[in-house]
């Protein structure tokens, strides 16, 4: 664990008895009571994860959106000052180089957050691109800790601590004051909830985490590690790079569609591959299921349609509010709809319920 990196709250799990793990390089709490007590204090009232591994980088100046418009596959363009966007950068050949979330923070200025695993990577692909633009690229990384309070009762907590804050829709960002603390606000987060992720300096961590904690104990708001959060993210039907995405996996495959503006003013990397990927039908599709069984279909497990291996699952947990096990699945799209999937369990094979997300609200 020596080699790992750590975020300015570190020794605050260590106060608040987190069990830290590796991840994506750094050591991070993975629980602090039980995965179970931690994920439903999400659902019915709050969670206050630390999300600071995350990676962050600021695009500005003259053609700072149209550098990050060649980059992704959303349309930067239409983003006013205050919002943001989910998209995905791709590689000219279709797959995907990470997913993240775009803010315009300012008339020429966009903030980027990454994925912790794909930071040096990230800011390598996104730097050799941003020399052919007019713009200012820079990795901001180590200037910002960030906090993601998610839950129904979460805007309820942030007006306790904050006072009266502008109203912030989803996907809009807001810099704000919470005491003396400079912080920005925005209305995302990767648990199917409603909520914030908050933006500090990293020498400000502690002290506005000791205060939310505090604050919002009396609302039922937990600390809340990675565990809870991947369960979270999959009854959501959120997908994780490197299991739903990746090099190998195209955002048509993993249905994020909705993301690839083909018709945007900007050429993009990965352009004419996706077209030609959508004009042809993607050959695999991602699908979300749940299992009338007790055993979790692991990640790698073989998915069959009859005699014949139809694909593999990406992700696999179990659901605390369905209390039966999920995931989600990549799979042939020539499979067909007569006959059903099943999960290989070391030669026995268990039905897959195929479901729409958000898993934990179609049941």
């Amino acid at each position: 664990m020596d080699s790992l990196q750590r975020t300015p709250l570190f020794s605050f799990h260590q106060r608040h008895g987190a069990r830290l793990v590796p991840f994506a390089g750094w050591e991070m709490p993975v629980q602090y009571t039980s995965i179970l007590e931690e994920h439903r204090a999400v659902r019915t009232a709050a969670g206050l994860f630390d999300v600071s591994h995350m990676g962050e980088v600021r695009f500005s100046g003259k053609e700072a959106a149209a550098c990050l418009d060649f980059l992704v596959t959303n349309d930067v363009s239409r983003l006013q000052v205050g919002r943001g966007l989910y998209t995905v950068m791709c590689y000219p050949e279709g797959g995907i180089v990470d997913d993240l979330i775009i803010y315009r923070t300012g008339t020429e200025e966009y903030l980027a957050v990454i994925n912790a695993g794909n930071t040096s990577k990230d800011v390598a692909w996104m730097g050799e691109h941003a020399e052919r633009f007019d713009c200012v690229f820079e990795n901001v990384s180590e200037r910002y800790a960030l906090l993601a309070l998610q839950g129904p009762r979460a805007p309820e907590i942030l007006r306790q601590v904050a006072g009266d804050l502008p109203a912030i829709e989803r996907f809009g960002i807001t810099q704000a004051r919470i005491g003396k603390i400079a912080v920005s606000i925005a209305r995302t987060g990767y648990t199917g909830e409603d909520g914030f992720e908050i933006l500090m300096a990293p020498e400000d961590a502690e002290s506005l985490a000791e205060t939310l904690l505090s604050e919002g104990a009396s609302a039922g708001l937990q600390l809340t590690g990675l565990g809870a959060r991947d369960s979270l993210r999959t009854e959501a039907g959120y997908p994780l790079y490197g299991h739903e995405l990746s090099q190998e996996i195209s955002p048509l495959e993993a249905n994020l569609n909705w993301v690839v503006k083909l018709n945007k003013p900007a050429a993009f990397l990965g352009k004419e591959a996706l077209a030609a990927e959508k004009a042809e039908g993607p050959k695999r599709h991602l699908l979300w299921f749940r299992l009338n069984d007790r055993r979790i279909a692991r990640e790698g497990a073989e998915v069959y349609q009859g005699d014949r291996c139809v694909g593999h699952v990406t992700s696999g947990t179990h659901s605390p509010i369905l209390n039966c096990p999920i995931g989600a699945a990549l799979v042939a799209s020539s499979c067909s709809d007569e006959l059903p999937l099943e999960v290989d369990f070391r030669g026995r094979r268990v039905a897959l319920e195929t479901a729409t997300p958000p898993l934990h609200q179609t049941c």
